[in-house]
């Protein structure tokens, strides 16, 4: 299986797993995947992650958080940079997901960040997604 863009992969992945009500799922790992589950979880969209090593490149392994065990905390987590059109940001030009109730991951000098703490920090970067 050729895989082109992995961020997408994981995304969907989380997202099925949502729908489907399972409690975790697993991803193949890297640095780029456990950054973003690392803001997931701080950002509280996920319970918890951690990486299982096998002899390859590892499995993430994500637990996803339910509100009253029936509904995923994530409504919707969207794809916006994809390597066929990558989408750069500049600090003053960060939009705020569904009016601040969600975030925007950016890819930045600084590692991955939420959108709130681009403008802070002053620097924009590359939109992968969006989760709210």
């Amino acid at each position: 299986m050729c895989m082109t863009d992995p961020v997408a992969d994981m995304l969907t992945r989380i997202r099925n797993a949502g729908m489907a009500k399972h409690q975790k799922v697993d991803i193949p790992s890297s640095n780029l995947k456990v950054s973003l589950a690392t803001v997931l979880r701080a950002e509280g969209f996920i319970k918890n992650f951690k990486v299982i090593a096998d002899n390859k490149q590892g499995i993430l392994r994500i637990y996803l958080k339910f509100i009253d065990e029936k509904e995923p905390v994530i409504n919707e987590i969207k794809r916006i940079s994809k390597p066929g059109g990558r989408v750069y940001v500049h600090s003053d030009k960060i939009k705020q997901v569904k009016n601040g109730l969600g975030v925007a991951i950016l890819s930045t000098s600084k590692g991955l960040v939420t959108d709130k703490t681009a403008r802070e920090l002053n620097i924009g970067g590359e939109i992968l997604c969006t989760v709210w």
